[in-house]
């Protein structure tokens, strides 16, 4: 899933680099003038370098898969193939009509590659049936189709029908893009040398754009399916126009849309597939198992690079785990990781210096494209120079510098943990009081809950993270813990475990740890990282488990990477709460499948977090010795 500008909220800031179109939209006619005649110099350059032919690209069922290629004109020489496969169109379609391959470095065009893009099985000018995460099949026959046959039947064709290829194929794709990519790599072609899934997504349940731990993300997914999953006429599925807001603001708008059940019954009538689909599995059950492309990441013989952001809301769970399974169920792979100071996709265009009130101190985005991406694929696919890559290239935040790690996580880390105490406090030793009354507690109000943005956006903001986190501190509905100025520097690398001992009046809640940053300058509370627990999946996320009202209960949450210096004289502070609106659809607060819930279960709840010697509260990190 991709999203576009801030009012509109979805196709967004990778408009150019996902789609290959040729419009990105800026604020001011001025800017908008000088990329348009930016842009056509570019079309006017990659024309006379580059000649394009489209096909229509046979697979082993018969179906036929919509295929554009622009080759070099000089043709005194071999070239590399370089595909990417999108369900987000390869436009602009005509033999005629160029576009400049996006999201990539320029020194690609400039060594020469054969650039081929591709509707995938269903969408667009391609023949087929689309199917969300298609299903991977355990095995690929002469009859078994998935997006692993597809990718095989897509190559081998090329090799034998694109002339002055060199034989090597590599892959890549960003967010939806490269899922397609994963999949590609599973039972590859044997001209498939490497593979660059960018942002994949892997498990929609677990951590990828729909879900994280079971909780519904209700804002992108509203928008994904309201844009790029309408049943219209033709046999292929397309992306359409963006729903239209009324009021123009995510938080009323949803607020007024009530539970989940209503969207359909008031906007999509029964016209999204996806989202019908959907609703009707609230837990991880066969349906959601058989979208996890995790479990067949095995014998994987191109070398992958796997690339996300730290900052990125829709896909940083699958760029974490292609790499870390990848890892763990074919070793022998030469398995890389990178991951900067990004939004989704951030890495694909502009400098990367960058993010809301962030600056990083350098052209992170560029560095990679240059020095990381493009030097990947000329090893691999045309003998050039090692790159030497370590196993993980990450960017440290707040200390702003690129690090080199020849594990990921690190190796001869130490565990630390940050325990709630009394008085709001946050200390690195567990708290001595054992006292049943040590806790602390707020009413979650589904109807009016804690806002994941100040502003009126209607979609998952990319740069939410990057928001300072004041807006929510004040709100009685959110407990913040703080900690004493940092006597010396802290870096935290690799998960986050957090365990809270909660009890809530309802029979499910939903549990929401943010880890801030704060800085001492000008009280800038920077969101490290933030994660949600939806309650009743906290032992199984297949079988939920409703809690017993009052009783205190156990749940553990492991929250995604990190690798972030906390600098000498900052605070660390923690903010609990039961809501993120509209990030996350509310939680009822009574155990039952929620996707079939109506406005009358909706319930307040007294949520305690306790913080006593036997039910610590806390947040466990890895900690880096000091880096010098």
């Amino acid at each position: 899933m991709t999203n576009t500008s801030r009012s509109i909220r979805f196709s967004r800031p990778l408009l150019s680099a996902l789609l290959g179109l040729s419009v990105i939209l800026l604020p001011g006619a001025r800017r908008l003038l000088m990329q348009d005649a930016q842009q056509e110099r570019d079309v006017t350059n990659f024309k006379a370098n580059y000649e394009k032919h489209e096909y229509q690209v046979p697979m082993r069922d018969g179906v036929r898969l919509f295929t554009s290629v622009y080759a070099p004109r000089d043709s005194s020489r071999q070239y590399p193939i370089l595909l990417r496969r999108t369900p987000y169109s390869v436009a602009p379609y005509g033999p005629d009509a160029y576009a400049p391959v996006r999201g990539l470095s320029d020194r690609f065009a400039a060594a020469g590659y054969i650039f081929v893009s591709q509707d995938v099985r269903g969408r667009y000018h391609s023949e087929g049936h689309f199917v969300h995460m298609t299903p991977e099949k355990d095995r690929h026959g002469s009859s078994d189709i998935d997006e692993s046959t597809d990718t095989y039947d897509t190559i081998d064709w090329l090799l034998k029908n694109i002339p002055h290829n060199n034989g090597r194929v590599g892959l890549w794709g960003i967010s939806y893009n490269g899922f397609f990519a994963v999949a590609g790599i599973i039972d590859a072609h044997p001209a498939l040398k490497a593979a660059s899934p960018q942002a994949p997504q892997a498990d929609w349940f677990m951590g990828d754009d729909t879900h994280h731990n079971g909780a519904f993300f209700l804002t992108s997914t509203f928008n994904f399916m309201a844009s790029c999953d309408r049943l219209g006429p033709g046999t292929a599925m397309s992306c359409g126009e963006p729903f239209h807001f009324d009021p123009p603001n995510g938080y009323q708008f949803f607020l007024k849309m009530g539970p989940l059940s209503n969207a359909d019954s008031n906007y999509f009538h029964g016209q999204s597939p996806g989202w019908t689909e959907m609703m009707k599995h609230g837990t991880y059950d066969s349906f959601w198992r058989a979208r996890n492309i995790l479990p067949h990441l095995r014998n994987i013989t191109p070398a992958v690079l796997s690339v996300g952001g730290w900052y990125d809301a829709n896909n940083f769970y699958g760029a974490l785990h292609v790499f870390e399974t990848i890892g763990q169920q074919s070793p022998q792979t030469a398995d890389f990781f990178v991951s900067g100071p990004w939004e989704h996709g951030q890495w694909a265009f502009g400098n990367g210096d960058s993010l809301g009130p962030l600056h990083f101190g350098s052209n992170t985005s560029k560095f990679f494209r240059d020095e990381i991406e493009f030097p990947f694929f000329e090893h691999y696919l045309r003998d050039g120079a090692d790159p030497r890559l370590p196993k993980a290239y990450a960017f440290e935040t707040g200390a702003n510098r690129w690090r080199k790690f020849d594990t990921w996580p690190p190796n001869n880390m130490t565990k630390r943990s940050i325990y709630l105490g009394e008085g709001r406090t946050l200390s690195f030793h567990r708290p001595t009081n054992g006292s049943s009354n040590s806790f602390d507690e707020y009413v979650s109000d589904p109807a009016n809950p804690v806002p994941f943005i100040p502003g009126p956006g209607t979609d998952m903001d990319p740069d939410y993270m990057a928001i300072d986190q004041r807006f929510a501190a004040n709100r009685p509905d959110v407990l913040v813990y703080q900690s004493e100025a940092l006597a010396e520097d802290l870096t935290a690398a690799g998960p986050i475990v957090a365990t809270l001992f909660v009890s809530t009046s309802g029979t499910d809640s939903d549990w929401i740890i943010k880890l801030i940053d704060v800085h001492p300058s000008d009280g800038f509370q920077e969101l490290v990282r933030g994660d949600v627990m939806r309650g009743k999946f906290r032992n199984s996320f297949e079988k939920p488990e409703p809690f017993t009202p009052g009783k205190v209960t156990k749940v553990v949450m492991t929250m995604p990477d990190v690798l972030h210096t906390f600098t000498k004289g900052h605070r660390m502070m923690l903010q609990i709460q039961s809501s993120w609106f509209p990030l996350v659809d509310p939680n009822p607060q009574r155990f039952e499948d929620i996707y079939r819930a109506v406005g009358s279960d909706f319930q307040k709840a007294t949520e305690r977090v306790y913080r006593s010697t036997t039910q610590s509260s806390e947040l466990r990190l890895l900690v880096l010795p000091s880096a010098k």
